[in-house]
């Protein structure tokens, strides 16, 4: 990833015509049946919730709140039309040569973090294009731009055939790092220029921050260049970079990863190893087509400071790799690790016990952002983000083996294409909370409790499974195979029943595109807990229930239904305590 550098200062625009006109190549919809509130204005504001979700460094600026002359798009939750996917469902498209978006920056910034989408090319494999970037007059490097990574057609697990139809997976993120640090106040302009040759260009949101200058080795350390690894060089390092772990591991030291590139076609393996680059910025692990990411073998390894960007175009769950995988023994940490264009972002196995992975970045993976899987115990998925997940951005699986006493605390996730912002399927003692979760897009809610039948389904439930202090926004979901509407919250005993604890406390919903709480599933669900919880705008029911077992209810607050406060329709003992309204 190459510095950005200032140019000569920039060319005047090009006249600004007074309406848009919708050329070739602009985004459109598909023709889908709209979701319940489609295309209405935002709703109103509900009481202030705790901070929630992650603490990161960079701060976030939406294009349809910034200064433009371009076509803002939405608000739509209708599935296959681009602003369903985009960031508040509303994103800005420049579309005529001169058409702009301009963000003042409330803080310095020498890094930057677009999410944008270009059309498609007619086979498929994508496009790349610039997109003129300009700081206060002065004419930057222009932003190189690509659809290579999105755009997927037909039904799941989807293709890169649009004669299946159906497109969707329309937007995808570029970096860039300056080689000065612009101060706040500094106007930084997205201008489809005259060298800006795609039809279109969506613009999301950009993300700016203070990069921190590239870390240097630590003396517990060996650096991968003076074992026989070279960056940049654009040939395949992965034989190399395990060749210089197993002489780190030798020598009682960890691995240190230089700033660059290195080129990986398979599994880098970890046994007890701590890989660490030089910040996120900077050092770069690249996949090759669906392959490439690290795989742990057991022992206590740490992960830091490091990019892995992978090559991944289409999901193969046969085939494609996660960034990171496998079982990470005990008390590992994975730290300060940004992963994109990947099958997953972390597949962890049992018998992984006390895990700590924090300040992730997980972005446009092509299936789950993290999934604890099969026997995974006591850990804990924290201060993290998640955005443009294939699949559940966070999931615990219980498949053979129970997860027991894993958390996802304080994470941020944003618009899961497919699946729910946070699900926990089976397992004992697993916790959710103090997350940040909105703009779930398809077969989705915001947080589900499920025994869901994936073939193979979960282990049942044991313990006591706790979803609190979480903030949902405009989740919940269409699925089209079932012709069913998923809530914001949603407890789902298919597989087997839901007989042991299950506790919602202090979550707030606000503006859920269908109920803000469902129960539902052929089997039981008993012992349920609500308590201290605002639904606060929906698109149907505030509380829908259509299935047997029982819970009490206290503390529940309902308003702004679109349907009843209360949708009761399955054999369900509801005990309803003090402090309910609404419903």
């Amino acid at each position: 990833m190459s510095r950005r550098r200032l140019r000569t200062p920039g060319r005047a625009a090009a006249a600004l015509t007074a309406a848009l006109a919708l050329a070739a190549g602009l985004l459109v919809g598909n023709g889908a049946a709209p979701d319940a509130r489609a295309a209405e204005p935002p709703a109103p504001e509900p009481r202030a919730a705790a901070p929630r979700g992650a603490d990161v460094p960079y701060t976030t600026y939406e294009a349809e709140d910034a200064a433009t002359d371009g076509t803002v798009l939405g608000p739509s939750r209708t599935y296959l039309e681009p602003a369903s996917e985009a960031s508040g469902r509303r994103a800005v498209v420049l579309a005529e040569t001169g058409r702009y978006v301009e963000f003042t920056l409330t803080a310095p910034a020498d890094a930057l973090n677009l999410r944008y989408s270009l059309p498609d090319s007619a086979d498929g494999t994508g496009l790349d294009a610039t997109l003129s970037l300009h700081a206060d007059g002065e004419e930057l490097e222009p932003l190189q731009l690509t659809s290579k990574y999105a755009w997927v057609y037909g039904g799941y697990p989807y293709t890169n055939d649009p004669s299946q139809g159906e497109a969707h997976r329309f937007f995808d993120e570029t970096r860039t790092l300056l080689d000065e640090t612009l101060p706040a106040g500094t106007v930084l302009r997205l201008e489809k220029g005259p060298a800006d040759t795609a039809a279109s260009y969506t613009v999301d949101l950009l993300e700016a921050e203070t990069a921190p200058e590239p870390a240097t080795a630590p003396d517990t350390h060996v650096s991968a260049t003076d074992l026989g690894v070279t960056p940049d060089d654009g040939q395949d390092d992965t034989a190399a970079l395990n060749d210089a772990l197993r002489t780190a591991r030798e020598q009682g030291k960890g691995l240190w990863l230089p700033p660059g590139t290195y080129d990986v076609s398979d599994h880098v393996n970890l046994t007890g190893d701590d890989l660490r680059g030089a910040g996120v910025w900077h050092t770069v692990l690249r996949g090759k087509g669906i392959k490439g990411g690290l795989f742990g073998r057991g022992g206590t390894s740490g992960v830091r400071d490091l990019t892995i960007d992978g090559d991944t175009t289409v999901r193969d769950d046969a085939a494609g790799h996660a960034a990171i995988e496998g079982d990470f023994g005990e008390n590992s940490v994975i730290s300060d690790v940004w992963i994109r264009h990947t099958k997953v972002g972390l597949w962890i196995d049992g018998p992984t016990t006390g895990l700590e992975a924090t300040r992730l970045r997980v972005r446009d993976t092509f299936a789950d952002g993290v999934n604890l899987h099969k026997g995974t115990r006591d850990t804990v998925v924290s201060d993290s983000t998640f955005r443009g997940t294939g699949d559940d951005a966070l999931a615990m699986y219980s498949e053979e083996q129970a997860v027991t006493d894993c958390v996802f605390r304080g994470n941020t996730v944003q618009l899961p294409l497919l699946a729910n912002g946070a699900a926990v399927y089976g397992g004992s003692g697993n916790r959710v909370e103090d997350n940040d979760i909105s703009d779930t897009v398809n077969a989705a809610a915001g947080i589900a409790v499920s025994t869901r039948d994936f073939g193979p389904g979960p282990l049942p439930f044991t313990g006591t499974t706790t979803v609190s202090g979480n903030t949902l926004t405009r989740v919940g979901g269409h699925e089209p195979n079932w012709d069913a509407d998923f809530g914001a919250l949603w407890v789902y005993a298919d597989r087997s029943d839901i007989t042991t604890p299950v506790v919602l406390t202090d979550n707030t919903v606000r503006d859920s595109t269908y109920s803000g709480l469902l129960v539902s599933g052929q089997r039981t669900v008993d012992d349920l807990t609500v308590e201290d919880t605002e639904i606060a705008t929906t698109g149907s029911y505030g509380i829908e229930i259509a299935a047997a077992g029982g819970g009490t209810f206290s503390g529940v607050t309902v308003t702004g239904t679109a349907g009843d406060g209360l949708n009761l329709t399955g054999d369900f003992r509801l005990a309803r305590g003090e402090g309910n309204s609404g419903w």
